[in-house]
């Protein structure tokens, strides 16, 4: 385990000290697990708005006349797809089809992209991006540089309006726009890990605690509270949006995650673990990520809790909580093919005992459109 004074920062380390939160180690960074609490600011975001400290993901930048070329035979979905300040979810495999990392590409420009990359992949996703077709000359690792923080919640967009100003360009879903603050360039994507509707921003890292304070008194009267990675976690799994290194990894392919919507098999570029693809894809996929319910009152399930069907083993929990918005634990788990329709009941081995879980249709939660 990593003590405390080796952690990685954030420029916001001594932002989330004034605001009272509790530090944990994540992937080798100190990040706040929680404010107020978990349930707290949850709440907050299903019913307001919470914000986010994101500034550990990386960003990377590649440009060039041949960059979105380079990308589409890097990346599983189809590059070429996108227009100037558009994105897309996407997945960089090894040769076996096994996810290296889940990320986001935005197009910010005719010849400029931005990759945004989990905060433990950073390396890693380096290393591999310059050994397949980019390098020092057209690729640009920011990720020092750039601050971020996501704005969640039903009231995220009117708060994001009220504090960069009538002239904000206020980005459509999967959309980026460049923007100025305090004379410095802010970029807004509209992604989101939550579940709600929101926006990401980015902006330089030196700004990183006026920025995060202005945001905060801007939302203020709209209940915007600063929330930690407990309830992105809870979040995220009342959506059913994958973890890396939880529910993805790089001994499971999209396909067995239930990403291959983000996958462009027919596309001509050839990717890294497109054959190990179409080969899986004509043999049939063997197991499946699932979500699960508890169908009492009981523990939460937990990862690598496995799941039985009477008593043979057919699966394992990746991730798991109990749901604040629906009451009852709920997880993602891979189970057998032949185990994975919902409406299938099976037994979670909890502590030695059996608890009844039922596989569920994706997602847990879904917002009010």
């Amino acid at each position: 385990m990593t003590s405390p004074s080796e952690l990685k920062k954030t420029p916001l380390f001594a932002a989330h000290q004034k605001l009272g939160a509790r530090m944990v180690d994540f992937g080798g960074w100190s990040m706040p697990v929680q404010y107020t609490g978990i349930l707290d600011e949850h709440n907050a975001v299903r019913q307001a708005a919470g914000v986010f400290d994101i500034s550990h993901m990386g960003e990377f930048f590649v440009r060039g006349e041949t960059a979105g070329e380079v990308l589409n035979r890097l990346l599983t979905n189809d590059v070429a797809k996108l227009a100037a300040g558009q994105g897309q979810y996407t997945l960089m495999l090894n040769h076996e089809g096994g996810v290296i990392d889940d990320l986001i590409v935005y197009r910010t420009d005719e010849l400029e992209y931005l990759l945004v990359v989990n905060a433990s992949k950073i390396d890693e996703d380096r290393e591999w991006i310059l050994q397949h077709g980019f390098d020092q000359s057209n690729f640009s690792d920011r990720s020092a540089q750039f601050s971020a923080l996501a704005l969640q919640g039903p009231k995220a967009l009117e708060i994001a309006r009220v504090f960069l100003g009538a002239g904000w360009p206020e980005p459509k879903r999967n959309e980026i726009t460049p923007y100025s603050w305090n004379c410095e360039v802010v970029y807004a994507a509209r992604t989101g890990y939550t579940g709600e509707d929101g926006i990401e921003l980015f902006f330089p890292s030196e700004v990183a605690e006026n920025f995060l304070f202005a945001l905060l008194e801007a939302g203020k009267p709209f209940g915007l509270k600063p929330c930690g990675l407990g309830a992105r976690d809870t979040l995220r799994l009342e959506a059913c949006l994958p973890l890396n290194g939880n529910d993805l990894s790089d001994r499971r392919t999209p396909l067995d995650a239930g990403l291959g919507f983000f996958v462009s098999l027919t596309k001509d570029a050839s990717f890294p673990g497109k054959d190990a693809l179409l080969r899986q894809k004509s043999e049939g996929v063997k197991e499946k990520l699932v979500a699960f319910r508890l169908k009492d009152k009981g523990p939460p399930p937990r990862p690598h809790y496995h799941l039985f069907r009477g008593s043979e083993p057919v699966g394992e929990v990746t991730s798991g909580a109990p749901s604040p918005t629906l009451g009852y634990g709920i997880g993602l788990a891979y189970v057998r093919a032949d185990s994975a329709e919902p409406g299938t009941q099976l037994d979670l081995e909890v502590r030695g005992a059996r608890v009844p879980v039922e596989i569920v249709k994706k997602p847990f939660y879904k917002r009010q459109s």
